[in-house]
């Protein structure tokens, strides 16, 4: 399946025929993952285009309009966090006039014109004849490097002029499908009627019968010369407003004062916080007379110029990019002149902000990610394993009762890791409880130092977006918004009142063994257990039997929470983890009619691992292929006692030589 972050370009149509259009260019299709942000409800289509990994996005059947996009773009960004440039794709209405020959099937690029940026939004009241208008405000231009590129892409087709119709041909052979849709109507019916004309719709009748065909209606244009484009590409400034312009007398007021070149309905959403290009095939003249006669072949047009575009753009330049969540400021602003927003889109834009700050927060702290240890240790979870301490008594007591600190202790490879995994996943489902967790590692110096656990855990806490996140706030404005880095005490003392809140708080450390500042480390622990603001605070700690751990922690906390790991239990669990991996990896199927040769793998292997994981899954079920034919297998199970030696000897190693644990 494909991978969310690989996604660079975000591409945004507004309906279904700009969807189909956009596709029917990419140059290779690819899955859609299987997993995206938890509210995106978007309908996405993924592929390579021009060299870059593009996403599309429709907006929702029968829903259209600057909120409507600006909903899409959000989640988009939500579920595809790396992409960096956008570009809203589809049909628009035209705006011809003596001074631009805008035709059907013709393109309009928004670019800056006369001191205004491509876009600007507008609003008026009921779009019928003689109405007025009235302008709400100028928007965002697109980013530098899609300028550029429209530049660069200007100039080629000035010299060599381009092949959009072989590319729309090529596209609707590959799929014949589209042909009736999506190929170019006949010139006949591109018909400009005069402005003054109004197409009454208490009529099934078609403009010709309605409206008349003849000079006395329709402009009269002259045909275009061998030399020149067809389609024609024009640039300049497209209008955008929440409501369908289809007044030709407002259209020509706005062409004229404005030198608007196009109308559309979705822009305006998007130019503040989506930086984007806007590609309008034309498909009607933005007056009474619309039909649907043109929009296949208008978005066609628009999805070809878009793929030329990207063309001229190399992917390293798009990665340079900033990420689009990443450069997301206060969004409040820029829809509050969308006329129609309403609260459901209130709280879209303060759950855009609010990623923002959290992205702002993320880069200043640079947390350790430490969700790598976690994951790895979860890959060898099974249903049904460390029962022997998640039913246990001493368990229940720290998670709903009166003990504050568990300490989990045993030699180097018997699963700490990979129960404090389990431990956390089971915290999931504890109704008002944060869990939080760390693991230290000695083969990543990020997750070794006291100020790295202060880091993360804050971190964790402020992702929540609970009151305590103004103590973060605070932190990181004291320190020129980000410019200067806390010191661990001023780390310790955010965390601290954070901590205070009143919400049930877990925290799970694993590997205190592997933290190079042990000392410190075992301090801050006692000052936690021993502060009385700290009550709804419960530690769980994982380490080695280490002489300083067991110097301290049992006067802290007793002997009887401090729990050695049992070993037959442990057996019990990694017999469990060699049956699953006998029955599930096709590497064993051969060996499913000799039920005597899996018995004696998994009994080998689990009597010789000896209550150590570490002496089980990555030594000898990590490399099926050797234990899946007769001559490898009695070789392999006779080396298991002295691969163990070797292992054990070099786990017990100084840390210096540290190999990591499961």
């Amino acid at each position: 399946m494909s991978n969310p972050e690989d996604y660079t370009v975000g591409w945004i149509c507004a309906i279904t025929t700009e969807f189909v259009a956009a596709q029917a260019f990419l140059d290779e299709r690819h899955d859609t993952p299987t997993r995206l942000a938890s509210n995106d409800s978007n309908n996405y289509a993924l592929g390579k285009l021009s060299g870059h990994n593009v996403v599309i996005a429709v907006l929702p059947h029968g829903e259209y309009g600057t909120t409507s996009a600006a909903v899409v773009a959000k989640d988009m960004l939500h579920s595809f966090p790396n992409v960096r440039l956008g570009l809203m794709v589809g049909i628009g209405g035209g705006a011809p006039s003596p001074k631009h020959d805008i035709r059907l099937g013709d393109i309009v690029v928004s670019c800056p014109r006369n001191g205004k940026s491509g876009v600007f939004q507008y609003d008026f009241g009921k779009t019928i004849q003689a109405q007025a208008f009235q302008q709400t405000g100028f928007l965002n231009q697109s980013p530098p490097v899609l300028r550029t590129a429209v530049a660069g892409l200007e100039a080629l087709y000035e010299i060599d002029g381009h092949q959009l119709d072989d590319h729309i041909k090529t596209a609707i052979r590959k799929k014949s499908r589209l042909r009736k849709k999506y190929s170019r109507p006949h010139p006949s019916s591109d018909r400009l009627y005069k402005s003054y004309v109004v197409h009454h719709h208490d009529t099934e009748e078609g403009c010709s019968q309605v409206c008349g065909d003849d000079s006395s209606t329709l402009e009269v244009r002259r045909e275009r010369d061998e030399d020149e484009d067809d389609p024609m590409i024009h640039y300049g400034l497209i209008a955008s407003a929440n409501q369908l312009m289809k007044d030709a007398l407002i259209r020509d007021k706005l062409a004229t004062e404005n030198d608007v070149l196009c109308f559309e309905m979705e822009a305006a959403g998007l130019m503040n916080h989506f930086p984007c290009l806007v590609i309008r095939g034309i498909c009607d003249y933005s007056d009474s007379h619309k039909n649907k006669e043109w929009q296949g072949f208008a978005a066609m047009t628009a999805a070809a110029y878009a793929k030329d575009l990207l063309h001229q753009i190399p992917v390293s330049k798009i990665e340079a990019e900033t990420r689009i969540k990443e450069a997301l400021g206060s969004i409040e602003e820029s829809l509050d002149h969308i006329r129609s927003a309403s609260s459901q889109i209130v709280n879209t834009v303060e759950a855009i902000r609010s990623d923002s700050r959290v992205t702002e927060i993320k880069n200043w702290l640079s947390p350790p990610d430490t969700s790598t240890n976690f994951n790895y240790a979860r890959e060898i979870q099974l249903e049904g394993t460390c029962t022997w301490f998640l039913e246990s008594a001493a368990y229940e007591e720290w998670k709903f009762g009166s003990r504050r600190h568990l300490w989990l202790y045993s030699m180097p490879g018997c699963g700490k890791t990979v129960l404090c995994a389990k431990i956390i996943n089971h915290l999931k489902d504890v109704d008002d409880c944060v869990t939080l967790s760390f693991f230290f590692d000695f083969s990543d110096t990020r997750k070794q130092k006291l100020e790295d656990v202060f880091r993360s855990l804050a971190f964790q806490l402020y992702t929540l977006g609970g009151e305590d996140v103004k103590e973060l706030d605070s932190l990181f404005e004291s320190h020129e918004r980000g410019q200067r880095q806390p010191d661990t005490a001023a780390l310790a003392l955010a965390l601290h009142a954070m901590m205070k809140y009143p919400t049930n708080i877990r925290i799970v450390l694993d590997a205190l063994d592997e933290c190079s500042m042990r000392g410190k480390l075992l301090t801050w622990m006692n000052g936690v257990l021993s502060n009385p603001d700290f009550e709804h605070v419960r530690l769980l700690t994982a380490s080695r039997p280490e002489e300083e751990f067991q110097r301290s922690i049992p006067i802290w906390i007793g002997e009887e929470s401090c729990i050695q790991f049992n070993k037959k239990s442990v057996t019990a669990d990694i017999r469990s983890y060699i049956e699953d991996r006998l029955e599930r990896s096709p590497e064993f199927k051969k060996w499913s009619s000799f039920p005597s040769v899996l018995r004696r793998i998994k009994d080998e292997v689990g009597d010789k691992a000896d209550g150590m994981y570490g002496h089980c899954p990555t030594s000898y079920l990590g490399n099926e292929s050797s234990l899946t034919c007769f001559s490898g297998l009695d070789g392999q199970l006779a080396n298991l006692t002295v691969l163990k030696r070797a292992w054990t000897a070099k786990e017990l190693k100084l840390h210096s030589d540290y190999c990591p644990e499961i």
